[in-house]
């Protein structure tokens, strides 16, 4: 349900941007030179570099032990394959065909 009400509000917010005020508004934002901002201040020196410390290794971790396999695995029986019955030996019953639907001319049009 939830579902529902997002995609019916996403499907009004769609509606609702693609008036055409708000077309026309976003095409004269995209026409407009931008303003150049004010002399930002600079950014202070980074600072020097210095003994940065090793990362950390990577601890080794046990291996695991796989279960004990039996010796002696026991067989999958064998299924029988399914046969297809034999076909009839007489003629193959005919299929029905779908009725061809009449194609009537269009009425003359007037010169």
């Amino acid at each position: 349900m939830a579902s529902n009400n997002s995609f019916i509000i996403s499907f009004f917010l769609a509606l609702f941007f693609s008036s055409m005020r708000l077309s026309l508004a976003a095409r004269h934002l995209l026409q407009t030179t931008p303003k150049l901002p004010p002399d930002l201040p600079s950014l202070p020196p980074l600072p020097p570099k210095g003994n940065i410390p090793n990362l950390p290794t990577i601890p080794s971790f046990p291996k695991p032990n796989l279960p004990f396999l039996p010796p002696n695995i026991p067989k999958v029986p064998e299924v029988p394959i399914g046969t297809m019955p034999p076909l009839p030996a007489g003629p193959l019953p005919k299929i029905p065909t779908i009725p061809s639907i009449p194609f009537f001319a269009p009425p003359p049009t007037k010169p």
